[in-house]
């Protein structure tokens, strides 16, 4: 099934350290605390970013890895900004060091490229992992030569991470190559050389994962061990604790269950801190007052349990893609912490949500600390029941909400093309229903190419799905509305049409109830609505749900109810992939689960 997707941007690198010299200044000018050292954290990572781009940038002239005086100008940047964070972070947010402004005019002495190819650090963005975890895992290395290793993209920051947090002054990064299953290095002979040059040297392997094979961290490992390294000298630092994925070889699944592997976790890191200054409740203690109870994880599903009650009541839920979060009970009232990302990531969706917020669209909003989003937890929200709720309010309140996204949440760059659209639905209805069912997406081809002029790609909200709504005394709050634009997938910023399709399909809307959502919408974004878009977007939007819940399903298949619950939605949405490419009628709208088929009538 075709449902994640690589996000890249491009960067020009004379600005990215224009840019980084000034935020430098201006955070070693402002006052101790966890918001500076969260600015810190923000720079390392852009840097990081940069010095992955240039990489990558160098690697595709020459066909593979080596040593240049830009790659290795852009790691001392790296390993300066890191002891920085380090330093921080052990004094309690307090102490900087000296700031590595040199270090900036270095790199920008250096002949560099007009503009490189930065990849998404999916670690940072997504799923709350810290720099300062790897800084500190890497005290267990402090001892000897040490030779690290950073898997691109995001093992070129966490590699500098760990230089810095064990005291070494260098670090190189490799970009693993072919299918993703089956990595393989392209290293030139001079820096084989070099790694292998050291007999006695520890080496530590860095990058986030294991995935679904743990082939990146593998093929660093093979081409060490089949070179005479011993297996005993390589250490390993993955983002978690568990084991490889279901599609990792013999080989590597044999070495994993038995290598040294440093991880230090988010519970450990800031949960259970022995530091308190260290500690999450602590970080926002300043926006929402002291704490009255226990913070409460409500991370992986649980917050079901608040808002659902019993089990068999609960939306199905992907427990490994879920942000963290936490319910704070405070002095002031009830609060709930939300990941959201590091660094400008977090900022983009703080922007976000006091934009929706400010038009009572979403949950109020606080602030923003080191990655957590601080929102009001509403005590007297109850679930929204589509099918009880008045709708012609439902109608309303929808096509004000997305207009209003339409019209607010312009997006700088655009997600996935119709084309890629297109593939994702020929693959994943071929897989779920057969190839016969994907002839009917054979009529959109040559549609696609005028559809395109028609796109206005936004940051629209991705996630419409029934459960994802509250009731606060008779008002619609939207909850989860600023991350699926931006998510681990390949869906990204679409056009309104994305979200209207979405719509009417979770909500199993009537063709009338359908019009009007479209007519309010319009006179919201103040713009027009294309039917035939609409029409084609529906299609995919049931073929990437289909992918996205059969894979999830998969992926939780040792918690049987979690199972069950994700594979009758992705049931519900192939039946009605099935029903809209074969023609047959539309299922009642109104019952529980329906969900209306994508026909333009």
């Amino acid at each position: 099934m075709l449902v994640y997707g690589d996000h890249a941007c491009e960067e020009k690198p004379v600005e990215a350290l224009r840019r980084l010299k000034g935020d430098l200044a201006t955070i070693w000018a402002t006052a101790e605390g966890i918001a500076r050292h969260g600015a810190l954290v923000a720079a390392f990572i852009e840097a990081g970013e940069l010095g992955q781009g240039l990489s990558d940038f160098e690697f595709m002239e020459r066909k593979a890895d080596a040593r240049s005086a830009m790659s290795n100008t852009a790691m001392r940047l790296l390993i300066a900004l890191a002891q920085s964070v380090a330093r921080s972070w052990s004094s309690g947010f307090s102490d900087l060091g000296p700031i590595p402004l040199a270090s900036v005019e270095q790199l920008q002495a250096v002949e560099l490229p007009e503009i490189v190819q930065i990849s998404l650090p999916e670690g940072y963005a997504f799923y709350a992992l810290y720099p300062e975890s790897y800084m500190t895992a890497a005290k267990a290395l402090m001892f000897g030569s040490v030779k690290i290793v950073g898997l691109r993209s995001i093992g070129t920051s966490l590699a500098a991470a760990v230089a810095g947090g064990v005291g070494a002054d260098g670090a190189v990064t490799v970009r693993p190559r072919g299918h993703p299953f089956d990595r393989r290095l392209a290293l030139t002979r001079s820096l084989q050389h070099e790694l292998l040059a050291a007999r006695n040297a520890a080496f530590a392997i860095v990058d986030e994962g294991p995935g679904l094979s743990g082939s990146s961290f593998g093929c660093v490992a093979d081409f060490l061990e089949d070179r005479g390294v011993e297996p005993r000298r390589m250490h390993f630092f993955p983002s978690h604790a568990g084991d490889l994925g279901p599609e990792a070889s013999p080989r590597h699944r044999q070495r994993w269950a038995t290598a040294q592997r440093h991880v230090l976790a988010f519970e450990q890191l800031v949960g259970r801190s022995l530091d308190p200054r260290h500690r999450l409740e602590r970080w926002v203690e300043d926006i929402v007052g002291s704490p009255v109870q226990p913070l409460l994880d409500i991370s992986a599903g649980a917050w079901r349990k608040h808002l659902h009650g019993e089990e068999r009541q609960w939306p199905p839920a992907n427990p490994q893609q879920e942000r963290r979060k936490f319910l704070l009970r405070s002095s002031a009232g009830a609060w709930l912490l939300k990941f959201a990302g590091l660094g400008r990531y977090g900022a983009e969706k703080l922007a976000l949500a006091r934009v929706l917020a400010d038009a009572g669209l979403t949950p109020p909003v606080a602030d923003f600390r080191h990655g957590f989003l601080v929102e009001r937890w509403l005590e007297d929200a109850r679930p929204l029941d589509p099918n009880t709720h008045d709708r012609a309010q439902l109608v309303e309140h929808l096509g004000r909400y997305l207009g209003f996204r339409a019209r607010h949440a312009p997006a700088s760059r655009p997600g996935a093309s119709l084309d890629a659209l297109w593939t994702m639905a020929v693959r994943n209805s071929g897989l779920a229903l057969g190839d016969d069912a994907t002839r009917a997406l054979d009529r959109w081809k040559t549609q696609l190419p005028g559809l395109t002029r028609h796109l206005h790609p936004i940051r629209g909200d991705n996630r419409l799905h029934t459960w994802e709504w509250l009731v606060v005394a008779g008002r619609l709050i939207k909850t989860d509305a600023l991350d699926h634009h931006s998510a681990h997938d390949l869906i990204g910023c679409q056009d309104l049409a994305w979200d209207i399709a979405g719509a009417t399909i979770e909500f199993a809307l009537t063709p009338d109830e359908r019009d009007r959502l479209c007519a309010i919408a319009e006179r919201e974004a103040a713009r027009l609505l294309v039917p035939e878009l609409i029409q084609f977007l529906a299609t995919a939007y049931l073929a990437f749900q289909v992918g996205s819940y059969t894979l999830a399903a998969q992926a939780n298949a040792h918690d049987l109810g979690e199972r069950s619950r994700l594979r009758a939605e992705a049931g519900r949405y192939s039946d009605a992939l099935r029903r809209t490419l074969t023609g047959e009628p539309a299922i009642v709208p109104g019952t529980p689960r329906a969900l209306a088929l994508p026909c333009w009538a």
